[in-house]
């Protein structure tokens, strides 16, 4: 395992890499970095692959950017960075991406799947299913406060009583967002990506945890329906990371899915 610093676009890069072989990129979550991949990927390196995981700009060691980035900063940013003639990655490559880094992962399938071998999507974020009754009290409640604290005199308090929401209802990510991180997380989240899924066109696995809270489960079988040559894998009584939850077994279905 070898970690390295480099710089994209001027801007400083963290990332991991281990193995030899054909070549594997991890895109890791929303408040995730390389190191929560690190049993992931010891273990596919070790199965014959090379296996890079960048941290994304603002998480890990990477630097955060300047300025508050939407998708397409993100896509672009993994363009650029996939560029760097030291990786050593080669295209095509097996592309293997979690939460927010399934976004991120959709887009660039989409856009270059000439580019890739194999697409892995593992609990992603990026669509938004029909919300059950309490997202929907949730959309209320918010819609309500957005009202209450619109006027000059109450919203200095805007930003503090969202966080004590958001805090309430379980969204850490939202509430341990600072500053351009914060603004780039409402950016990101607001694209909807569904119409993006018809778009990849490569061998695809979705693998998801059955007790997901964050992601549901039923997110799942739309990308299964959606995105053509797709096979999905439910891993029963896993929530939203299996990656830390059960490494060995999900690089089991990896390893699998990889190799067939």
């Amino acid at each position: 395992m070898k970690e390295v610093k480099t710089s994209v676009n001027n801007l400083a890069v963290n990332y991991k890499i281990a193995g030899e072989g054909p070549a594997v990129l991890i895109l890791h979550g929303w408040g995730g970095s390389s190191d929560s991949w690190l049993e992931v990927q010891k273990i596919l390196a070790d199965h014959g692959y090379m296996v890079v995981v960048p941290d994304f700009p603002g998480f890990g060691k990477s630097f955060t950017p300047p300025n508050p980035w939407s998708l397409k900063e993100y896509n672009d940013w993994l363009n650029d960075f996939l560029k760097d003639s030291s990786l050593g990655l080669g295209e095509p490559f097996f592309l293997l991406a979690h939460s927010f880094g399934g976004r991120v992962a959709i887009k660039f399938a989409a856009q270059y799947p000439e580019r890739l071998k194999k697409l892995i999507l593992c609990d992603s974020a990026g669509i938004k299913a029909r919300p059950d009754l309490k997202t929907r009290i949730i959309i209320i409640i918010s819609r309500l406060g957005n009202a209450i604290f619109s006027p000059e005199i109450f919203a200095r308090f805007k930003d503090s009583v969202r966080s004590a929401f958001y805090f309430l209802i379980r969204n850490r990510d939202y509430v341990k967002a600072k500053g351009t991180m914060r603004e780039t997380m409402k950016n990101v989240i607001s694209e909807d990506l569904l119409s993006d899924l018809s778009g990849i066109k490569v061998p695809t696995l979705v693998v998801w945890g059955e007790r997901d809270k964050i992601v549901p489960v039923k997110c799942a079988h739309i990308f299964k329906e959606r995105i053509s040559n797709c096979r999905l894998e439910i891993i029963p009584r896993i929530g939203h990371s299996p990656h830390l939850e059960v490494p060995g077994g999900l690089s089991r279905i990896i390893i699998s899915f990889l190799k067939s």
